[in-house]
């Protein structure tokens, strides 16, 4: 004979197991990290605003940036916000297919901003302008070094997601993680302009 007194927790553990991962909770702990990030690029706009004018003698912003080079790649990466965009509305519509198409394009033009950045730093480490040079280089690589490291993650993050939703479809979850990439995707875009218009554009005009 069964015990009656064993039934309730049975009912208990299901409905635990339906509310184990409620959405808010997983918004919520994003936001939490997106305002963690923040501190953190606050901070090394801070480290720039003291050293970004320490040359040690060396070359300043004018004589190593090139506008039209930033320009490009500070074009793409906010294009790659738009096609994100257009990959989220899609999704949206449950058309799996034109959402792999978007995030994929997303990802090439990640990739290209990617490489812009490798570009640039090459170039300005064959010049002799490493981190090492000065105050100011070693500030301007930390703050743009970081933000570059955070788009690298991102296109990752893209990647399995691509491969997520080709193997398990436009599932709630994937909607979820979907969203949060998105947030994290226009973060770094955010981020961008700062460093375009505090690093690259005030250093060149000032």
């Amino acid at each position: 004979m069964a015990n009656p007194i064993h039934a309730p927790r049975a009912d208990k553990k299901f409905h635990l197991d339906e509310e184990h991962h409620p959405e808010g909770s997983t918004n919520l702990g994003f936001w939490l990290y997106l305002m963690s990030d923040l501190l953190i690029f606050a901070a090394l706009f801070a480290t720039y605003a003291v050293l970004g004018r320490n040359y040690a003698a060396g070359p300043a912003p004018g004589d190593l940036f090139d506008l039209r080079l930033i320009g490009v790649a500070t074009v793409i990466l906010l294009v790659s916000s738009i096609t994100y965009g257009v990959a989220m509305i899609r999704a949206e519509s449950n058309a799996k297919g034109a959402t792999i198409f978007w995030l994929g394009v997303t990802g090439l033009l990640g990739l290209a901003f990617l490489g812009l950045e490798a570009y640039e730093f090459y170039h300005l480490i064959a010049e002799g302008a490493g981190p090492q040079r000065s105050a100011f280089l070693s500030s301007f690589f930390a703050l743009v070094g970081t933000h570059g490291l955070h788009v690298m993650f991102g296109v990752i993050w893209l990647v399995v997601l691509m491969i997520q939703v080709s193997k398990f479809g436009l599932t709630p979850e994937n909607h979820r993680r979907l969203m949060c990439l998105s947030m994290f995707w226009h973060f770094l875009d955010l981020i961008w302009i700062g460093v375009f218009s505090v690093v690259y554009l005030m250093g060149v005009v000032a």
